[in-house]
């Protein structure tokens, strides 16, 4: 059994990104917190039925997704659902279903948002990015820029991030094939790269495709840090990771679990194989989504990834050193509400996290001090 333990690694080629989800936080904010309820920690909303993603939006207001196909948009402060708009397409089998979203920069101009999704593609599970125009609170003008992913009730990934080139960041699992995360010819265990118009960017490592990185089994967290592009990874029954992206590197699975050693030497030497910044050793915790935590608020916090889970149902802080590497966790929270799938976080320092315990009974809980 492997010991937990945090690996510290120099990120040799980084992908120079900026996060569309409010990750990148001042450290001093204005004080925008007029009128706002007062609790250290209270509910926002319930009734909630799988929310994968919750996204402070460019209108200050968190919008989510909910796996049956919802996408929502609610006030912070009374929890009013202002939006609740339904993609009829959307197939929920087990872990699939409506998965990330996120806001294109001039959202406040143009409505444009993305998400993620599993449907039924001619009788096959599959999965697409889809660009949708917000105006007069209503999501119109859906437009395909990728499709035939390969989809399963397992493993789909799948968060999304706009770059300041605009270029959109997509994540996805091995969908129940784990060999397909070495093949560059699958779509299927890879970070994902294209325009937002869905071309394919010219710089992009191999000419044609849309891979940026592969080998992994199920990221289900990313967010920017410093020019350095950090994604979340589910092991199988050991070694949960967090990775620092690197363009056309190999994160090594199913070949490799965690960090490099015994056995799996050879192939991270023949394979170039990257090394994970942190890794969960002889144990799983379910790695779903981060953030990162730079505000005078929560001051414990400060310099950390957030780091929500499922299986331990804990939320975790991965304080960073200097050189954006970790140099210790805690745990917090541990049980309160079941499994947590993901964070967003507001300009203000304010955290919420959204479980992920089906049956209408999941909820949004923001966390103030």
């Amino acid at each position: 059994m492997r010991p937990v333990r945090a690996f510290i690694t120099i990120a040799v080629t980084t992908l120079l990104i900026n996060c569309n989800k409010s990750k990148t936080i001042e450290t001093n904010p204005p004080d925008n917190d007029l009128g706002w309820p007062t609790e250290d920690i209270r509910t926002v909303k319930t009734g909630l039925n799988y929310p994968w993603e919750i996204l402070w939006g460019k209108d200050d207001h968190i919008w989510l997704t909910e796996r049956p196909g919802r996408i929502s948009k609610l006030d912070p402060k009374t929890g009013a659902t202002v939006l609740s708009f339904t993609i009829d397409e959307v197939v929920e089998r087990g872990e699939g279903g409506l998965l990330g979203m996120v806001h294109h920069p001039d959202f406040m101009t143009n409505g444009l948002l993305y998400v993620v999704y599993n449907y039924s593609r001619s009788g096959n599970y599959t999965e697409k990015v889809v660009r949708f125009r917000f105006a007069d609170n209503k999501l119109i003008e859906p437009l395909v820029l990728l499709d035939n992913i390969p989809a399963s009730s397992i493993h789909n990934g799948s968060r999304l991030l706009i770059s300041p080139d605009n270029k959109l960041i997509i994540t996805t699992g091995d969908a129940s094939n784990a060999s397909a995360a070495q093949s560059l010819s699958s779509l299927s265990g890879k970070i994902l790269r294209i325009n937002l118009d869905g071309t394919i960017p010219a710089d992009n490592p191999y000419p044609g495709s849309p891979v940026w990185s592969f080998g992994h089994r199920n990221p289900q967290g990313i967010v920017l840090i410093s020019e350095k592009l950090y994604a979340s990874e589910h092991g199988p029954s050991v070694e949960d990771e967090v990775n620092i992206l690197q363009k056309g590197r190999n994160f090594g699975w199913p070949d490799v679990t965690g960090p490099c050693d015994g056995s799996e030497q050879n192939f991270c030497t023949t394979n170039n194989v990257a090394t994970p910044i942190w890794s969960s050793g002889s144990s799983t915790l379910a790695v779903a989504g981060i953030d990162y935590y730079n505000n005078e608020r929560i001051a414990r916090w400060k310099n950390s990834i957030l780091m929500a889970t499922l299986k331990d149902a804990t939320l975790y802080q991965l304080k960073l050193n200097g050189s954006g590497n970790v140099e210790s966790v805690s745990g917090s929270y541990r049980g309160n509400w079941g499994r947590l799938r993901d964070i967003c976080i507001s300009p203000a320092g304010r955290v919420y996290l959204c479980t992920s315990n089906g049956g209408g009974n999941d909820r949004i809980v923001e966390i103030q001090r």
